[in-house]
């Protein structure tokens, strides 16, 4: 499968002109690899090497290209300041294998290598290739033989190799150059070294940002650790690139065709890096890893982005209501309710204040015996420098609560079929069974026009519908709230 990418509508073609010769281009040519990987599934690969070219037509073929490129995409420019012009661009990703030799072999005449299975010497017959679907068909002088894919009948000899198969993913450029005159190389074959680099955009490359964090004994402190996984399903390697990283949602036409993700073969561990360098880039940011990194075909490996210690934290235990009881009648409205537990900090002071990548931060404390356990994790987004992280770790264990409605009434003065006042009667009864004191934080989303009739607590309205109430529970104690609201519909 070959997909001719850029075309001139008419080429000049020269009389005394030959066709261009190949050139092959391996990383062994490479002087310089970058990478730029976005967040979701798309990456930018800069790749610059010296190639031998003639003045004139050259035919370039530039192996170990990604296999999920975007051809559309690819730019090749000269490094030294001589002018590229580009007559026409082939992305091969059709790659040699067995299966792909059958096939483009198909009408085409091969030798077919057997053994003797009595004196052992091989004999050779010739015959034509009719089929390779799901497995191959071979048409001999006097009869027809199949096969499948693992036994074939003989070992088959092809003549050569098709052109339109490639070893390794490749993009063939046809290209004018304005290099100096042909010369003889002592290296062997002719031309003169040109610094060309080739750019295009990528699939099969992504990052993540993954944080762990241990909280400390008192609970009011973390040590937060980030780091960064890489997963390479692009169908090349790249050896000892220059990374960056954008974080940021960078806007992308819709894809017409997508391919299946490749599952990873290994798993790679790097070990622990300086923290990555961040900087502003247009409404994003740009992480730079201070050091050269290889990126294997099919590896996740991990570098490091930030180590913050001491960072201080506050815990929550939240309750949340809903506004459905509001404008009804209603019993028990819940019983063993279990709060929430979040933990909050700030992005900001000597320890933390970077910008941190979206990803997933998972928390973890020392039992009494000094050993890390799991205890939750939560996925933060895009967070700048100097807002607040709040992260849900769980429900807990020994905080219960109890709700239900004690009152409802309509006022006849003023309800009727199109609305009215409502009045409501609720109370909340929280136990802790825990030794020590603790603070829930109770939040009631009321609807409509509403106004506090009573209360036990006194509430802080932070937004038009919620009323938030700070309880203290007494250790192994319960705490009791009642209030009755007037709804306005």
């Amino acid at each position: 499968m070959k997909t001719t990418l850029l075309a001139l509508a008419a080429l000049t073609v020269l009389s005394t002109a030959q066709a261009a010769e190949e050139r092959r281009s391996t990383a062994a040519d490479q002087t310089a690899l970058a990478v730029t990987i976005y967040n979701g599934d798309l990456a930018l690969v800069k790749d610059a090497r010296r190639v031998k070219l003639n003045s004139g037509e050259n035919l370039l073929a530039w192996r170990e290209v990604s296999a999920r490129m975007q051809p559309e995409t690819a730019l090749l420019r000269s490094l030294d300041g001589r002018s590229l012009t580009l007559l026409e661009q082939n992305f091969d990703f059709d790659l040699l294998t067995p299966q792909k030799m059958l096939e483009k072999s198909v009408g085409e005449a091969v030798r077919v290598i057997r053994t003797q299975p009595v004196t052992g010497v091989e004999y050779a017959e010739n015959a034509r290739v009719v089929a390779a679907n799901e497995g191959v068909v071979l048409q001999f002088a006097d009869r027809v033989e199949t096969g499948n894919l693992s036994g074939t009948p003989g070992r088959i000899v092809f003549s050569r190799v098709p052109s339109d198969l490639r070893d390794h993913p490749t993009l063939s450029m046809l290209f004018r150059t304005d290099a100096p005159p042909v010369a003889p190389s002592y290296q062997g074959g002719t031309g003169t070294e040109h610094g060309l680099e080739l750019s295009y955009l990528t699939g099969g490359l992504t990052w993540k940002a993954d944080y762990v964090a241990e909280l400390s004994a008192k609970e009011d402190r973390i040590d937060l650790n980030g780091w960064v996984t890489l997963t390479n399903t692009s169908g090349t390697s790249y050896p000892n690139a220059r990374l960056q990283l954008v974080a940021g949602e960078v806007n992308r036409a819709q894809q017409e065709h997508s391919r299946s993700p490749v599952m990873m073969k290994s798993m790679a561990m790097a070990d622990a890096a300086p923290q990555m360098r961040e900087e502003s880039l247009f409404e994003y940011h740009l992480y730079t890893l201070e050091r050269n990194t290889t990126l294997g075909d099919r590896q996740t490996k991990q570098v490091a982005l930030l180590s913050a210690q001491k960072v201080a934290v506050d815990k929550e235990f939240r309750l949340v209501g809903g506004d459905w009881y509001y404008n009804g009648q209603h019993g028990d409205l819940g019983k063993k309710m279990k709060p929430a537990v979040f933990m909050e900090f700030a992005n900001k002071g000597e320890n933390l204040g970077i910008p941190l990548p979206k990803g997933v931060v998972r928390v973890y404390k020392k039992d009494g015996a000094g050993r890390a356990q799991f205890i939750g994790e939560d996925r933060i987004d895009h967070t700048a420098k100097g807002e607040m992280v709040k992260l849900k770790l769980g429900e807990a264990f020994d905080i219960t609560a109890d709700k239900k409605q004690t009152d409802f009434q309509k006022l006849a003065a003023t309800y009727n079929s199109r609305g009215g006042v409502i009045e409501s009667g609720y109370q909340m009864e929280i136990r802790n069974a825990k030794r020590k004191q603790v603070v829930v934080t109770v939040i009631e989303n009321v609807p409509g026009e509403w106004q506090m009739i009573q209360e036990s607590h006194p509430h802080k309205r932070e937004t038009s519908n919620s009323a938030v109430w700070q309880v203290s529970v007494p250790a192994e104690g319960k705490a009791v709230l009642n209030w009755r609201v007037r709804v306005k519909y």
